[in-house]
C-alpha cells in the first residue's frame, strides 16, 4: 500500500508534510519509545503520539532510529502535543523520511482498522495481534495477563527477571543465571541454554529487565522484539506513576536538611506514607561505571538500582551526594534483612563488566526528625562502601575507625601507610622475614606476648626479638598506646 492511498481515505483528513507520497508500507507499528528501531524490521509506517519528546533534540535521535531501520514513512499524532513541532518536520526532511500529519480526532486504532484491509494477509496478521497486544498494554493489563495474551497470540513463553535475578513475571528455573547472562553478554538477544535473552528497554542494564523467551528465537526475534516492547511500554508507565512518590520524598529529604520545623517534616512524612510511629532506614547508593558520556550519572543509576534491588518498596527520594530514599521497616523486617537482600541483588550485579554498586545503610529510625541525621549516616556508609571497592555497607560499621580512614584521601592513607610499613615490608622482602605479618597479629592480640606467639606458632622470644626490629626500623615504641594506633591504622589502611 501507498501512502499516497492513504491520504485518498478522506476520512482520516491526514496531510503530509513532507516526503515522497508515492512511497510503499507493508505494515503499521505504534509506538511512543524514544528508540524503537530495535522493533521494527523496515518497511513499516510508524505512528506516533510524540510522548517521547521533551525536548527539540529528541526529533533528529527518534527519527534516525526510523530511518536506521528503514521504515518506510512516520505518522505523526497531534493529542499529545496539539501539534506536529517544526524540528520533527525539519529532521524527517533532512532525512528523507515521509512524514504525514494525523489529526487529533483521528486514532491510530481507526486508522489501523481502515488500513488493515488494503494489506496482505500476513500483513494483516501481524498487524492484527500487534494492536491487540497494544490495546491491553494500553487498557492497563498486568504483565501476567500480558503474558497470557502473548502466549497465546505469538506462542512464546517465558519470563522477564530483573538485572538481579528477580523474577518480575513468568517462570524461570535459575532467574540469576539468566540475569548474568543478561549482564555479561555482549550484544542481545543471546541464547542462554534452552532461553532466549532480549533486552526490555533502552535503560542502563545494572537496572534494566531481560526477557527470557523459552526456545531458539535468534531465528525468529521479530517475536521477541515484540514482547519486549509491550514490557517495556508496562515498565515505562510504572516508572511514571512513582514519579510522584520520588517528588514528595525528595521534598521530605529537602526540608529535614533544611531543618524545617517538626510540623512541615510530620507532614511530609505522611505524605510519603510513613506515619511517626512507623520505622523505616534510609538507603544512599550509587553505581559508578566505566560507561563514556551519555550514561546515566552516579545517583540516578544508584537511585534505579536500588528500587529494583528492593522490588520498589522503596520511597525513592532524590539526590543528595549520591540517591538517597525511605526504606520502610513494615512487620518484622529488620536493617539486616534488607541489607542481606542488597547484597545479594548487589553480588549479581558485579558481573557487569566496569560497574560498582555502592550502597550505605542507616539504622532503624522514626520520626521526621530522624530523617537528617539517618541521610548523613547513610552517606558516611556509602562513603566508605566506595573506599571499599562497593558493596554494602550498613551504619554499624561506620562508627569505627573504618569511616576514618573511608573519609581521608586516598593519596593520604597511602602516604600514611607507606611512612610507617615500607621499611618493615623491605626488611621482610630482603631476610625473607615476617615482621608486618608478627606486628599485625601482635596488635591484634592486644599487645599479649604469650596470645601472639601461640597464634604464630613460635617462642614468646621470638616475638620479643621480632617486635624489637620493628620498633629498631621504624623509631616506634610499642608499649605506648599512641604507635599502637599508628601501626594498627596503617596496617587497615594498606
Amino acid at each position: 500500500m501507498r501512502i499516497s492511498d492513504l491520504l485518498a481515505i478522506g476520512e482520516l483528513r491526514l496531510r503530509l508534510l513532507t516526503g515522497d507520497p508515492a512511497r510503499e508500507f507493508t505494515g503499521v507499528h505504534i509506538t511512543d519509545l524514544p528508540d524503537p528501531g530495535r522493533y521494527l524490521s523496515g518497511g513499516e509506517l510508524v505512528l506516533t503520539g510524540m510522548m517521547w519528546r521533551t525536548a527539540p533534540g529528541d526529533a533528529a535521535r527518534f527519527v534516525a532510529a526510523l530511518t536506521e531501520a528503514g521504515v518506510a514513512a512516520l505518522g505523526a499524532g497531534q493529542a499529545w502535543l496539539g501539534h506536529v513541532p517544526e524540528d520533527l518536520v525539519e529532521a524527517c526532511a533532512a532525512a528523507g523520511l515521509t512524514l504525514v500529519e494525523v489529526p487529533t480526532e483521528v486514532s491510530f486504532r481507526t486508522l489501523a482498522e481502515l488500513v488493515v484491509p488494503r494489506l496482505s494477509g500476513d500483513a494483516r496478521d501481524a498487524l492484527g495481534r500487534h494492536r491487540r497486544l497494544l490495546t491491553a498494554v494500553s487498557e492497563g493489563a498486568a504483565l501476567p495477563e500480558l503474558f497470557a495474551l502473548t502466549a497465546a497470540e505469538l506462542g512464546v513463553t517465558g519470563a522477564v527477571v530483573s538485572a538481579s535475578g528477580r523474577v518480575i513475571v513468568g517462570s524461570a528455573e535459575d532467574p540469576v543465571r539468566l540475569a548474568r547472562a543478561y549482564l555479561t553478554a555482549a550484544r542481545l538477544p543471546c541464547r542462554v541454554g534452552e532461553h532466549t535473552i532480549f533486552g526490555v528497554g533502552r535503560g542502563h542494564r545494572a537496572a534494566g529487565w531481560a526477557l527470557a523467551c523459552d526456545g531458539d528465537l535468534l531465528d525468529r526475534p521479530d517475536l521477541g522484539y515484540e514482547l519486549a516492547a509491550c514490557v517495556a511500554v508496562e515498565h515505562s508507565r510504572m516508572e511514571e506513576g512513582r514519579r510522584v512518590e520520588r517528588r514528595l520524598a525528595e521534598q521530605l529529604v529537602t526540608a529535614a536538611l533544611a531543618e524545617a520545623g517538626p510540623a512541615e517534616l510530620d507532614a511530609r512524612l505522611r505524605t510519603c506514607g510513613l506515619d511517626a510511629a512507623e520505622p523505616y532506614a534510609i538507603v544512599n547508593a550509587t553505581v559508578l561505571t566505566a560507561d563514556g558520556p551519555g550514561a546515566p550519572d552516579a545517583a540516578t543509576l544508584g537511585g534505579q538500582v536500588v528500587e529494583e534491588l528492593l522490588d520498589r518498596e522503596i520511597i525513592a527520594a532524590g539526590r543528595v551526594d549520591g540517591a538517597v530514599g525511605l526504606v520502610p521497616l513494615r512487620g518484622t523486617t529488620t536493617v539486616s534483612e534488607v541489607a542481606e537482600r542488597l547484597s545479594a541483588g548487589a553480588e549479581v550485579l558485579s558481573a557487569l563488566p566496569g560497574t560498582r554498586i555502592c550502597v550505605g545503610l542507616s539504622g532503624a529510625l522514626t520520626g521526621a526528625a530522624a530523617v537528617k541525621g539517618g541521610v548523613e549516616e547513610a552517606g558516611h556508609a556509602r562513603r566508605l562502601a566506595e573506599a571499599r571497592g562497593g558493596g554494602v555497607v550498613t551504619s554499624d560499621e561506620i562508627y569505627t575507625h573504618a569511616l576514618l580512614l573511608a573519609t581521608a584521601p586516598g593519596d593520604v592513607r597511602r602516604s600514611f601507610a607507606d611512612r610507617l610499613l615500607t621499611p618493615l615490608l623491605d626488611y621482610d622482602g630482603r631476610h625473607q622475614s615476617e615482621l608486618v605479618r608478627t606486628l599485625g597479629t601482635f596488635l591484634d592480640c592486644a599487645g599479649s606476648w604469650n596470645a601472639c606467639a601461640e597464634r604464630l606458632h613460635v617462642h614468646v622470644n621470638t616475638v620479643r626479638y621480632r617486635i624489637r626490629r620493628v620498633e629498631e626500623l621504624t623509631g616506634r615504641d610499642l608499649s605506648t598506646m599512641t604507635d599502637r594506633v599508628d601501626f594498627f591504622l596503617a596496617l587497615r589502611a594498606r
